[in-house]
């Protein structure tokens, strides 16, 4: 990135559908970042690229376990300008265009990039570094209220991540030990207006499938399709429950049903059966405390009135005697 040589990019840490991450420097200050690099030659790219910044830049003040937005730099050809909301350039006026129209307003001979810099986090995906460590019933814990906390934030904040997993969190080393930070807010959603953010309904079904609340797969859901994803990750955490993703070949954190060799997101299974019984927990050998089993009963209820919301779930995970004391297995 060349912004007037004001980073130095060291190597490439991450790549998914939609960007690339780097580790880079900040020439004058010499200290490590990441650099998050999105494609904006397409609507559908420029659209994510977009509502992540939005997403990002409406949080007021920072979270410790949200990913923290150090600035924006649109590329449009060889002109780099750092994104700016109060005043916007002719370049960023073109990406909303882009959005609102459908079809690319930007000249297609020009590279069209958003450069995000973010603070580093040396620890990798949460997904790999809880698979690359024994299970620790402290350390699962620990997670299990950061990530309330940080939902909490979001929804409080009126923005919806809606596409929360195990890779999508980050590691930072902490003074006190890891500290999770949600990111890839690429399809969240600021929500308009006050009130509570429960109140919102959205139709447009997306995330990632083993992720995905009941309701999203029927294209009509709330602030509470995110619970149930952290429902997901909690009890894939706890149980060390994990699938092989069939496109990236990557084992990811992650409970789902079993119907012959096939596996079934556990919101599709819902979906198609209200009724089903989910076995907490999955693993008859191991123990889980009661009211562990009974929370995620509760954040992966099928009726989403009946869900707990991020203020609830942030007061009642406080309260759980799991990762207290040393857990049996």
């Amino acid at each position: 990135m060349a912004e007037e040589a004001k980073y130095s990019i060291v190597r490439e840490v991450g790549r998914g559908s939609y960007g690339v991450v780097y580790e880079a420097i900040a020439n004058r200050t010499k200290r490590k970042v990441a650099v998050k690099r999105m494609h904006c030659n397409v609507p559908e790219n420029a659209e994510l690229a977009l509502q992540e910044f939005w997403a990002l830049r409406s949080i007021q003040r920072q979270h410790e376990n949200v990913i923290q937005l150090e600035e924006c730099v649109l590329q449009n050809g060889r002109l780099f300008q750092p994104l700016d909301e109060r005043r916007k350039s002719g370049s960023h006026l073109l990406l909303v265009e882009t959005c609102l129209k459908g079809r690319s307003c930007l000249d297609p001979r020009s590279a069209c990039f958003l450069w995000f810099v973010m603070e580093f986090c040396d620890g990798g995906t949460m997904n790999e570094y809880l698979l690359a460590r024994s299970p620790d019933a402290r350390l699962n814990c620990s997670f299990m209220r950061q990530l309330s906390s940080a939902v909490a934030f979001l929804h409080r904040n009126h923005i919806v991540h809606r596409d929360l997993k195990a890779d999508n969190i980050l590691i930072a080393h902490g003074r006190a030990g890891p500290v999770v930070k949600v990111a890839d807010f690429g399809l969240s959603k600021v929500c308009q207006g006050k009130g509570n953010v429960n109140q919102h309904c959205f139709s447009s079904a997306c995330g990632s499938n083993f992720y995905m609340a009941p309701e999203v797969w029927e294209g009509h859901y709330s602030a509470k399709a995110d619970i149930f994803a952290l429902g997901i990750i909690f009890w894939a955490m706890v149980e060390r429950i994990t699938f092989r993703d069939g496109d990236t070949e990557k084992e990811l954190l992650g409970t789902y049903i079993c119907q012959g060799e096939e596996l079934i997101p556990l919101g599709e299974a819902l979906l198609e059966n209200p009724n089903l019984k989910l076995q907490i927990p999955l693993k008859k050998e191991k123990s889980m405390p009661e009211d562990l089993c009974k929370l995620l009963h509760d954040m992966l209820a099928v009726n989403p009135k009946e869900r707990l919301d991020a203020f609830q779930l942030e007061v009642q995970i406080r309260q759980i005697s799991y990762g207290r004391k040393r857990q049996r297995s």
